[in-house]
């Protein structure tokens, strides 16, 4: 780094690409592992409790390091300093991300219950479209031309790959099948644009402020719970009472549920450590790893088309993470001026480590 701050490290490699790699992994395994969960019986379990174990998991896991933190900071156990910090301060915040999150994580379930898991997973990546258009809109991003063209590559990829799944045989009819492809593909969408507006929100409030990404995260978990209540009593509450919370569950449900909360933490540290944008594209790459198992798996069929869309990825991939060419200055210049092709960053900057760890990201994030 320019300014000679350390990068966060975890056994030699920086935090920011071991996160990427997670959660691109984590991101193959869920379309998989919530899709089989969905085929693998015939009792169908109930999206709203699986969303509801899923944040109560998350809210476990982020109390637990948060506590650990104040131990560190504080040198004894305080359950009210923990509380404090998680409900204090501007922890209202959360409110309207959580609140996104609870609904697009519903409606994932919908749309892998109507779609096969490649196209779900390929079409899902419109969200990496609608996060930089609500950057660019709400954290006033601004992108270069090449990152333009990255994302208008990615988007064609991404389209010329769902392009074959979509005359895929459904079951009940042509027009049955049509019109359950159009509302897993409408419900896809609505998920995309939450997805994009939820991020960048929680990004904004995770680079300007000093609390650790584990008390955000449960700060988000917790105010996740009573939407995800409201999912639970009102819209599946008269089947629930019949046939009971777990209905329909199998271990592969459990697995769906582990996975996404291990994604909701990975994704606190991405967006912590980067931006939101290469979250996206990490996320991406995903839609080959997942598609190839779905070969195996589901019986997916590779097309010259899918191979042109994964190769049209992988290239907008390359084309967003390229650093950005600049003219060397005369004289030495604050991290600030060094950024002025790009739009000012507003908010008063990043505080803390944050600004130093995510230096590189500067130019494309501008928070």
């Amino acid at each position: 780094m320019s300014n000679g701050a350390a990068v966060p490290m975890l056994y030699g490699i920086p935090v920011k690409y071991l996160s990427l790699a997670v959660l691109t992994i984590q991101n193959s395994l869920l379309v998989l592992i919530m899709r089989y969960s969905r085929v693998v019986s015939s009792l169908q379990f109930y999206a709203s409790t699986a969303v509801l174990m899923s944040e109560l998991i998350k809210l476990t896991v982020c109390f637990v390091l948060s506590a650990k933190l104040s131990i560190a900071e504080h040198n004894k156990l305080s359950i009210r300093l923990v509380l404090n910090d998680i409900l204090g301060g501007d922890s209202w915040k959360l409110l309207i991300p959580a609140g996104l999150y609870t609904i697009q994580n519903n409606l994932q379930y919908t749309a892998v219950t109507l779609l096969d898991a490649a196209t779900f997973q390929v079409t899902y990546q419109l969200k990496i479209l609608t996060t930089a258009l609500c950057a660019v809109a709400i954290l006033n991003t601004r992108l270069s031309r090449t990152r333009w063209l990255a994302l208008l590559a990615l988007t064609v990829g991404v389209i010329l790959v769902q392009l074959p799944s979509s005359n895929a045989p459904t079951s009940g009819g042509q027009a049955s099948g049509a019109s359950l492809q159009f509302l897993g593909l409408l419900a896809v969408l609505i998920a995309c644009i939450l997805s994009g507006l939820a991020g960048v929100y929680f990004e904004k409030v995770l680079k300007g402020s000093r609390k650790s990404v584990w008390t955000r995260n449960a700060q988000l978990s917790l105010f996740s719970i009573a939407p995800a209540l409201f999912g639970v009593f009102i819209v599946d509450g008269q089947e629930i009472g019949a046939n009971g919370f777990f209905y329909g569950y199998t271990g592969w449900t459990y697995g769906a549920i582990a996975c996404q909360a291990v994604g909701g933490l990975i994704v606190a540290v991405v967006v912590k450590y980067a931006d939101n944008i290469l979250k996206g594209f990490a996320t991406s790459i995903s839609i080959i790893i997942s598609c190839l198992a779905s070969v195996w798996i589901f019986g997916f069929q590779i097309t010259p088309l899918f191979i042109v869309g994964t190769a049209l990825v992988i290239y907008a991939t390359y084309m967003y993470g390229r650093p950005e060419s600049t003219q060397p200055a005369v004289l030495p210049v604050s991290s600030n001026e060094n950024s002025k092709d790009e739009e000012p960053i507003p908010m008063g900057g990043l505080q803390g480590k944050d600004s130093d760890s995510m230096h590189v990201q500067v130019d494309s994030s501008n928070k």
